[in-house]
Formats: C-alpha cells, sequence, structure tokens
C-alpha cells in the first residue's frame, strides 16, 4: 500500500468516527438540557444504534456488495447524513428530533462496514496494516471530544446557554467534508455479483448458527448478549451523569477511555497469547463491574480520582471482551462461516444486546429520579455493576478453558 492510499485511508477513518464521536457521547445531556427529554425518550434515542446494527446487513448485504462501489456508497450517506445532522440541530422537541435521528443512524450504522471494506480492498496483509489505519477513528472519536470541552460547550455556561447544539452543527460539516472526500477514495467495487440468489440467512449471519452447536461458543455467545446490557449504560447515562453531578470538561475527559482503547489495543496480544481466551474475558467482565462501582461511589470532589480511573477501564472492558470476542469468533468459524459468524455477533450484541441495555437504562434512571435534573446515581450504577458480575460468575461457572488457533473450526 502506498503512503499516498495509507494517508486517504487514514483521514477517511478519522473523519468517520470524528463525526460519530462529535454527538453521541453527549447526546444524553444534550437532549436532557436542551429538548427537555425524560430518560425514557434518552433510551429511546441511543436505541436507534441498536435499530441500525439489525438494519446494516441488509443495506451492507443487498447494495454495497452487489451494485455499487463502496466508497461511493460512503459517500452519498455523508452527504444524506450531512442533511440530516443539521435537521437535528434545527429541531426543537423530542418528537421532531427522533425520526430523524433514527434514519440518520439506519444510514450511518452501515458506513461502519463500508469504512473497512475500502480499507480491507487496498491492504495484502490486514493483520498487519489494519490498526495502523483504524486507529486514526479512535483519534478522531477523541478529537471530537476534546473540542467540544476545549470550545466549553459541555460546561455549565455552555449548558445553560445551549451550546451543546452545536454538536449537530459540526457533525453536520464534517460530514459533508467526508461526503465529499469519499468519492476520491480508491475504488472499492462490489464483490459478489449482482445475478447471484440473495440469502437471508446469510444476510443475517444465520448460517452460522451452527457455531452454537459446540457448548463453549454457546456459552460464549451468550455471555456476550448480556454483557451488551451494561455496556448500554455507560454509552447512555456517562455524560449525563458526569454532567450533572459537576464534572467540568467531563466530554474530554471522557476520550480518556478512548486513550486506553489505543493502549490496550496494542497489550492484547501479548495478555491473550499468555493467559488465554478465558481468562482475557475474565478480566474484562470483571472490569465493567470495578468501573460501575467506582461511578457508584466516585464524585466531582475528593473522589474524582473514582471517576477517571472507571472511564480509564474502557480500554479492557472493550478491547479485551469485545475485540478477543471477534478473534474468538473467528478462530471458531474457520472459512465457511467466517463472515456470518462475525455478522451474526455483532446483530446479536449491538442489536439485541444494546437494545435490551437501553431500554433498561432508561427504565432504571427514571426509577431513580429524585427531582428534574436529579438522579440518584449511586443506585443507578450498581445496578449494572451487579448485572455484570451475574454474567462474570455465568461465565466462569460454564466456559472451560480452551486453546484456540487460527482458522481452527471445531464443527
Amino acid at each position: 500500500m502506498s503512503l499516498f492510499v495509507r494517508m486517504r485511508l487514514s483521514f477517511m477513518m478519522f473523519l468517520e468516527f470524528f463525526v460519530w464521536g462529535s454527538w453521541y457521547v453527549t447526546m444524553g445531556t444534550f437532549l436532557g438540557a436542551n429538548l427537555g427529554a425524560k430518560d425514557q425518550e434518552i433510551s429511546l434515542a441511543f436505541s436507534t444504534q441498536s435499530f441500525g446494527a439489525i438494519i446494516a446487513p441488509f443495506i451492507v448485504g443487498l447494495i454495497a456488495d452487489r451494485y455499487f462501489h463502496a466508497q461511493r456508497i460512503l459517500g452519498v450517506i455523508h452527504l444524506l447524513g450531512a442533511v440530516l445532522m443539521y435537521l437535528l440541530y434545527s429541531s426543537e422537541d423530542f418528537s421532531g428530533f427522533f425520526p430523524v435521528l433514527l434514519a440518520y443512524m439506519i444510514l450511518f450504522m452501515p458506513t461502519l462496514a463500508l469504512v473497512n471494506s475500502i480499507s480491507f480492498n487496498q491492504m495484502k496483509d490486514p493483520a498487519k496494516e489494519f490498526s495502523t489505519i483504524r486507529v486514526w477513528g479512535t483519534i478522531g472519536w477523541i478529537a471530537a471530544g476534546i473540542l467540544i470541552s476545549a470550545l466549553a460547550w459541555d460546561s455549565a455556561d455552555g449548558l445553560e446557554s445551549g451550546m451543546l447544539g452545536n454538536t449537530w452543527l459540526m457533525a453536520s460539516i464534517v460530514s459533508l467534508v467526508l461526503g465529499i472526500f469519499s468519492f476520491t477514495l480508491p475504488a472499492t467495487p462490489p464483490r459478489a455479483s449482482s445475478s447471484e440468489k440473495i440469502k437471508l440467512s446469510e444476510l443475517l449471519g444465520l448460517d452460522a448458527l451452527a457455531l452454537l452447536k459446540n457448548r463453549n461458543y454457546a456459552i460464549f455467545f451468550l455471555s456476550s448478549v448480556l454483557i451488551c446490557i451494561p455496556l448500554a449504560f455507560y454509552y447512555q447515562n456517562a455524560s449525563p451523569f458526569l454532567t450533572e453531578i459537576g464534572v467540568e470538561n467531563s466530554t474530554g475527559k471522557m476520550t480518556i477511555g478512548q486513550i486506553s482503547e489505543v493502549l490496550f489495543m496494542l497489550a492484547l496480544p501479548i495478555f491473550f497469547s499468555r493467559f488465554g481466551i478465558k481468562k482475557t474475558l475474565i478480566v474484562a467482565m470483571l472490569a465493567w463491574a470495578i468501573r460501575y462501582v467506582f461511578f457508584a461511589y466516585g464524585n466531582a470532589d475528593e473522589n474524582v480520582w473514582m471517576l477517571l480511573v472507571g472511564i480509564a477501564l474502557h480500554g479492557v472492558c472493550y478491547d479485551f471482551f469485545f475485540v478477543s470476542g471477534q478473534i474468538y469468533t473467528d478462530a471458531h468459524a474457520g472459512h465457511k462461516y467466517k463472515s456470518s459468524a462475525q455478522g451474526l455477533i455483532t446483530l446479536a450484541t449491538y442489536g439485541v444486546g444494546m437494545l435490551i441495555g437501553f431500554w433498561a437504562a432508561g427504565q432504571i434512571s427514571d426509577y431513580y429520579l429524585i427531582s428534574p435534573g436529579l438522579h440518584d446515581w449511586q443506585s443507578i450504577w450498581l445496578i449494572p455493576s451487579g448485572i455484570s458480575v451475574l454474567v462474570l460468575l455465568f461465565f466462569i461457572l460454564f466456559f472451560k478453558k480452551e486453546k484456540i488457533y487460527p482458522q481452527n473450526n471445531p464443527s
């Protein structure tokens, strides 16, 4: 891969995740402060990610893989996304905001697969080359968070004056840039013939259900769905929580999670090879439980360190579970079910698991609402911590120690 191509792909990743990070982290805070949304409405807004994840395979499988170049679809989606982001910026109430956000997420979620496809198409050795491209996406997310706090949009004065709404305008502008830039990316033609018969089971990854015949993989699969319930609490509640208890520059501080994600991504291969899949997954689930305990007992004063450590644990929580899970899934699937298996685990976690999690987070946050803008956060955070512990115990009891090898298909 030439340096020029590498730079273009890196810039694509940077913009892709800058757009997402521009609004996703602070959406819960924005909805409460700017639109007066209730906890159940906030959970409904975050659920659009799950709806998008469920529908994404149809868009990618039916359109991108068969009829059009991936970079052109990416460009069209982000141009449309720029318009939708501007409409979200202009929204005055939740009833007008939600359907636009739903339309946006149905379009946006497939782009996560498209940017990967465009990148892989230019690589001779993805195992070595992809991480150096993908890391620019994390840098883009970090840059968006730091910029929001640097401009004081998430400060007390910024919230009071409605400045947090500017995140949608920023996302709209960057989405427009990415939409135009996408048409300059290397050509990524359709991989499948438009005349090939379309199988619904392949689009949804249902062919990979055969992997569940393996007891260990079935335990891992169920644990993956269940652990997404406490994961949803973090995505939905972390920003409103930090803002409500008075943590300054909360959006910038939350980028510590993405910085740790980069560091633990580098540490994962060493840990994985030395301790194996079971211990790696156990460490990840234990980190979930510890993180939420730190959130429950931390505050914006003398115990602010607990909040910062809880945020920094994101790298362990995400990389050690989800990235390890992708490796584990790939090893079990082999060549026959490689794509289907990854599609199935994504549908089950980001689709079903997090959909349940966002709903639960909304219900629990509303239950522990003391007064408008004031929650019993200690009780709220102890619940996902408890769920994490239960999932951890289930996994320890039923998952047997196992060595995995690349392209190993136990079936």
